[in-house]
């Protein structure tokens, strides 16, 4: 069991996560680390950057690896207000005097990081966003992607409106972001992006067996799809994560 530093109890503290209702704008992010960085990012976010991200508006609200992570990545989700004020809350960071001294400091053996990929999110309208999660509770994250055929995004957003997020519920997985891409980038109109969390992988695999074999779930997807397939061949992609130990919430 990852016990909890007593930094980041620290930072909890003086840092509390704004309200989701302040929330309007998510950016997804993640960090490419070059071969045997890995740990010397994180010592980076743990000691630095994740405080001065706050300290400049940004609300932190998960930081997690791959289960099984090849490729060193760093996965983090953060809240702005709105884009305005992520544009501007980035521009104060980047030119903190502290965080260019953190940074040069960190790349005296080379960089940390070989690549960014960021992504913009927007809440669906089903997203339960406003209750983050217990780690308690549901330690086990995933994040999935499901990619749709042309125009059908609306009918796979209705499916799990009306009936995927509660049959989730009904068979112990817990639902936490759902999101679209925001407007001007590539996916929008075919896209979405979701995290949900259990208490363990068996208990997620168990679950995810309950649910596809539930009739409702089968008569749901059957009704759904009767005017052609929601998604595209191979349109499901799905990463199993883990919590850092500086992540706000674990």
């Amino acid at each position: 069991m990852k016990t909890i530093p007593f930094l980041a109890i620290l930072f909890a503290l003086v840092y509390p996560l704004q309200s989701a209702e302040d929330l309007t704008c998510y950016e997804l992010r993640t960090y490419h680390a070059n071969e045997g960085k890995l740990e010397q990012l994180h010592a980076r976010f743990r000691d630095h950057t994740v405080a001065l991200f706050e300290k400049h508006g940004m609300t932190n609200l998960i930081y997690w690896v791959p289960v099984q992570n090849e490729d060193n990545l760093l996965i983090y989700l953060l809240g702005y207000p709105d884009k305005e004020a992520r544009d501007a809350s980035w521009k104060r960071f980047r030119e903190d005097p502290e965080w260019k001294s953190v940074y040069q400091d960190s790349t005296q053996g080379g960089k940390l990081v070989e690549k960014v990929d960021s992504v913009f999110l927007e809440p669906t309208d089903y997203s339960p966003i406003k209750n983050l999660p217990n780690p308690e509770k549901s330690p086990f994250y995933e994040m999935r992607t499901y990619t749709t055929s042309e125009g059908k995004l609306d009918d796979l957003d209705a499916r799990f409106r009306d009936h995927t997020v509660g049959l989730f519920e009904k068979h112990g997985i817990t639902n936490l972001y759902y999101f679209h891409l925001s407007d001007g980038q590539q996916g929008t109109n075919n896209t979405l992006l979701y995290f949900i969390s259990a208490p363990s992988e068996d208990a997620r695999n168990a679950s995810f067996k309950a649910f596809s074999e539930d009739p409702a779930w089968q008569a749901a997807r059957k009704a759904s799809e009767a005017n052609g397939r929601l998604l595209v061949k191979k349109g499901v992609k799905s990463v199993f994560l883990e919590t850092t130990d500086y992540s706000p919430v674990r």
